[in-house]
């Protein structure tokens, strides 16, 4: 590495050290996209295919956008060419915002990624096959994903739930948001595109996180 690329990156951290101190973080938005398990995608895609086909690299450590596309079929609607996330998992998992679930008629519910249990049914089709899977499309909760430094610096606990005020040019705060802690994770708050619609986000967006009272039933 070059002496400027090593005081670039100094810098860097030194100003990301100084975001996660002041309580802040940055929001990055998590468009709609399908998580395949190894069986699935042996359908969809074929058997002879040697696995997703990475496209770039995404903030969480180990995960990609592949170059592959399905298509989410309900009784109301189709969308097309919908992302595919790597590496494989271990359940199938749609994750959509709620104007994206109105579009397909389906009743998703707002879920942490996993909590799958009871939620909605919807059919993914691909280049070789198609599956209907009968729970696994969410909404995905409002989440900041925490690396365990930072938890311990700030004192913040795997499952606490905050508040996050959006620093943009028309602010809003975020309720419920969920702490995801774990020594894996890169330092950001994902949101999806309904929630960065409604406060007018665009390029680098950060947020304040505030302390929160559990909210009346």
């Amino acid at each position: 590495m070059s002496a400027l690329a090593e005081r670039t990156a100094e810098a860097v951290a030194r100003v990301l050290e100084a975001i996660q101190n002041a309580g802040l973080v940055e929001v990055e938005v998590s468009a709609r996209h399908v998580h395949l398990n190894e069986a699935d995608w042996k359908i969809l895609f074929g058997d002879t295919k040697a696995g997703l086909t990475p496209k770039r690299p995404l903030s969480q450590p180990g995960q990609f956008l592949s170059e592959e596309r399905v298509t989410l079929i309900s009784p109301k609607g189709r969308m097309e060419k919908i992302a595919v996330l790597g590496p494989l998992r271990g359940a199938t998992q749609v994750e959509l915002s709620k104007s994206d679930a109105v579009a397909l008629g389906i009743n998703a519910p707002v879920r942490e990624s996993g909590d799958l249990d009871g939620s909605a049914r919807i059919t993914i089709e691909g280049p070789e096959g198609a599956v209907t899977i009968e729970q696994g499309a969410i909404i995905a909760k409002r989440h900041i994903h925490v690396p365990l430094k930072v938890a311990e610096a700030l004192g913040f606990e795997n499952g606490s739930i905050v508040s996050v005020q959006l620093f943009t040019d028309r602010p809003v705060i975020l309720q419920d948001v969920v702490l995801r802690v774990s020594d894996k994770f890169s330092y950001r708050m994902h949101v999806d595109f309904d929630e960065a619609n409604a406060a007018n986000m665009h390029g680098f967006t950060l947020g304040r996180i505030i302390r929160q009272e559990p909210l009346m039933p």
